[in-house]
């Protein structure tokens, strides 16, 4: 008999299992779907603030001679434009393969100044890539940079319209932040690293802390009546209205950025001048232009097109695939993703599915489904 290894405990599993959350084993770790139900955590997240436990992200730390010898380094496995980042700053990017598929998508934060020792960089990664990053960023640049995978920290999502009033009460992060800007602070005597960003489409926080006191943290938060615990199903409802991919579903190691239309992942420049693993596979797509690529669909009535449904055309042959589908509570109709045809990706293009063996009638849409309500400058 195969042993399968059992999923690993967060910092704070006992502390939702308290609060009544169902937890399932996703990515290797035991984590809450839902507590009060996901669309009532999904409206609570677009209207105050919710918790989430994103503890199974992978938090990995690159050293280098000085920061600009790190960023530089990098920029030979990752395509986003890393050198201009300034202290504090943050980037979203990829790891590509020699084929352009994506291998992972990830953010780059560049520490503010005197924060951590010169030459170092952070970088979070998925769950279930982590330890394949890790080993490629070794296996890359090992001769460079050294990297260590911070297993014994612990990520705190805080989301919502009113995060930044929250956690305002507790620090200045807020006021000196805006999106995709981080720095360091102290909360009631709890040391974190505060990064104004998410995966919902809301402003809000990450909050990365050493395990041991992450619980605490987690309660801090929780004495502000306003702040109410999330799990991964409202976290995936509310990243798909957002229009926001999910790797492992939106993208994979066989689909390239071009295609899935995360082309901001990619430098300005670095579109022409190339210099990443991955590059003349990209180029030339942006050159020559995709065979399929990622749209955002809406569906008529109530039913969700979930995700492996097929696409078809009007003779019923498949010609894509929805990659990830839910019904959009804030949207108020099903709303997918899913990779159709370059001819047929035009807003307001007729998309069918099938579904049970029926097809449900839709439309190309315009990404994302709900706008996106990141805070551009810093503020409350």
């Amino acid at each position: 008999m195969i042993e399968t290894a059992s999923p690993q405990k967060t910092a704070l599993f006992d502390l939702h299992v308290a609060q009544g959350g169902r937890m399932v084993d996703f990515a290797g770790y035991e984590l809450p779907v839902q507590f009060s139900g996901i669309v009532a955590e999904h409206e609570h997240t677009r209207t105050q603030a919710s918790l989430f436990d994103v503890s199974h992200m992978g938090q990995i730390t690159v050293s280098g001679d000085d920061d600009l010898t790190t960023l530089s380094a990098l920029e030979a496995i990752f395509p986003g434009n890393l050198k201009n980042l300034k202290p504090g700053g943050m980037r979203y990017t990829v790891l590509l393969n020699e084929n352009g598929g994506i291998e992972d998508d990830l953010i780059v934060t560049r520490p503010a100044d005197g924060q951590a020792a010169k030459g170092t960089i952070f970088i979070v990664v998925n769950a279930a890539r982590k330890h394949h990053d890790l080993a490629v960023m070794q296996l890359e640049l090992g001769g460079q940079l050294s990297f260590e995978l911070h297993e014994e920290k612990s990520l705190l999502a805080l989301q919502g319209p009113m995060a930044a009033t929250v956690l305002s009460n507790l620090c200045d992060a807020p006021l000196k932040l805006s999106f995709m800007q981080s720095m360091p602070a102290n909360i009631k005597g709890i040391a974190c690293q505060v990064s104004r960003c998410g995966y919902t489409g809301e402003d809000g926080f990450e909050l990365s802390v050493a395990s041991g006191t992450a619980a605490k943290l987690a309660q801090v938060l929780y004495e502000d009546e306003r702040v109410q615990p999330a799990g991964l199903g409202a976290r995936d409802s509310l990243r798909l209205e957002a229009g926001l991919c999910l790797y492992g579903h939106d993208m994979n190691d066989e689909i390239d950025p071009v295609s899935a239309n995360i082309l901001f992942a990619i430098g300005k420049q670095r579109r022409t001048d190339g210099g990443f693993v991955g590059d003349d596979a990209i180029l030339s797509l942006i050159k020559q232009g995709v065979k399929n690529t990622r749209v955002g669909i809406v569906f008529e009535g109530r039913m969700p097109v979930r995700e492996g449904a097929q696409i078809i055309n009007n003779e019923g042959k498949q010609i894509g695939t929805i990659t990830s589908g839910t019904f959009g509570p804030t949207f108020g109709a099903p709303i997918a993703m899913g990779y159709v045809p370059a001819a047929m990706a035009d807003i307001g293009t007729p998309i069918s599915a099938l579904v049970r063996g029926k097809s449900v009638t839709g439309r190309v849409t315009q990404l994302p489904f709900v706008p996106q309500n990141y805070a551009r400058k810093p503020g409350i």
